[in-house]
């Protein structure tokens, strides 16, 4: 397992959130978005392939509280 964030792809945030409990996604007005225990997050879309940066992965647990550990350990 690895102690460090790397960038990842739409698909894989979106796995990710889904195995720690979250649900959707939903659509929104701009954004999808997925939702646990009224926490709500916004499911970033990147353009031409790009993947979600660390420092994107970052933001989105402190708004949701994730552990850092939490995430890693997620396959």
């Amino acid at each position: 397992m690895s102690t460090k964030l790397i960038p990842i792809s739409r698909r894989e945030l979106i796995k990710k959130l889904t195995a720690i409990g979250f649900t959707g996604p939903y659509p929104g007005t701009k954004h999808q978005h997925m939702v646990k225990d009224g926490v709500f997050v916004m499911i970033p879309n990147p353009h031409h392939g790009e993947k979600i940066s660390v420092k994107l992965q970052q933001i989105i647990l402190k708004e949701t509280g994730i552990r850092r550990d939490e995430w890693l350990s997620v396959a």
